[in-house]
């Protein structure tokens, strides 16, 4: 597949430098581990002057049915995607999809089975964390939420961070991962996953275009080189919140090497503790471009 952006023109693209034609490709809501309701992160999006705002919540689908919905109170583009959960090189991959279809029943069942794993996660992260001596229950992080939870819905480590919080076993999130949550601190866990390759394929048909997320946080290179080679990945994402600027120039140089399409977005998730973890909405955006083609593939992929 041809790049159809040029690198020249998307290496403007970054948050000092954006045009009136700004998408944020990478956000999350209530249905994962985001603070706000779908509608609200649209209307945030159309608030900061976005075109366009992709909903990709963690192993499911739930929110993007009332971010569409609310797309047309607005007048901005939804993106309907999602961000699956795998394991690769002993290290916890992420990989986006976008223009899937949020109706496809067996990519609903496929995403149910990543949530039931999420699930037994949970409990042993909480397990380890009692046999640290923190009195901390399932029970207490839902209730902690504050309202009830949707079928589609589930727990991720920023719920368990905000109960750690509460208990005074961490001043803030950002101290609660580095503590337990985050890979190799005290609690961490990381049960069997899918690999990457197998997400891509479930994207495929689903009828989405499977793209890498924030590779600069995996630290290797040469695992992203590997990953990128056994997958059908059609996007990398090369701007992210917490991407410095010599990881997007290098993730901007594996794009051109791997014909990739170009992304980025924020990884919004909200504010916890008065703080917004990774970055807020329209913070990091790609062109209107890099939409297209996304969805140019996904409407080649699913002609095949």
């Amino acid at each position: 597949m041809e790049n159809e952006t040029r690198l020249d023109e998307l290496k403007g693209d970054r948050p000092e430098n954006i045009d009136a034609s700004r998408c944020d490709l990478h956000t999350h809501t209530q249905a994962s581990d985001g603070m706000q309701p779908p509608e609200e992160n649209v209307r945030l999006a159309k608030e900061k002057g976005l075109i366009a705002v992709a909903i990709t919540d963690h192993d499911t689908v739930a929110g993007v049915k009332e971010a569409l919905k609310a797309g047309e109170k607005y007048g901005i583009t939804v993106v309907p995607g999602v961000e699956i959960s795998t394991r690769a090189g002993g290290k916890d991959i992420h990989v986006l999809g976008y223009y899937i279809d949020p109706a496809n029943e067996l990519f609903l069942s496929r995403l149910e089975g990543l949530r039931e794993t999420r699930a037994l996660r949970n409990e042993a992260i909480l397990s380890k964390l009692r046999g640290l001596g923190i009195e901390i229950t399932l029970e207490a992080v839902v209730a902690g939420i504050g309202r009830e939870l949707k079928p589609d819905e589930s727990i991720g480590r920023p719920h368990i961070a905000d109960e750690l919080v509460r208990l005074g076993a961490a001043t803030d999130m950002r101290d609660a991962f580095n503590k337990y949550l985050a890979e190799g601190a005290a609690a961490y866990v990381s049960p069997p996953r899918i690999t990457p390759e197998d997400a891509c394929y479930w994207i495929i048909e689903a009828g989405g275009s499977p793209v890498l997320a924030h590779p600069g946080l995996y630290g290797d290179d040469q695992l992203v080189r590997g990953i990128m080679e056994r997958g059908a990945f059609k996007g990398i994402e090369v701007y992210h919140s917490d991407h410095e600027p010599a990881d997007s120039e290098r993730y901007l140089t594996m794009a051109e090497e791997y014909s990739l399409i170009i992304t980025g977005g924020s990884d919004f998730h909200g504010a916890r503790q008065g703080v917004v973890f990774h970055g807020d909405i329209g913070s990091v955006t790609v062109s209107v471009e890099a939409l297209e083609q996304l969805k140019k593939v996904a409407g080649m992929l699913r002609q095949n």
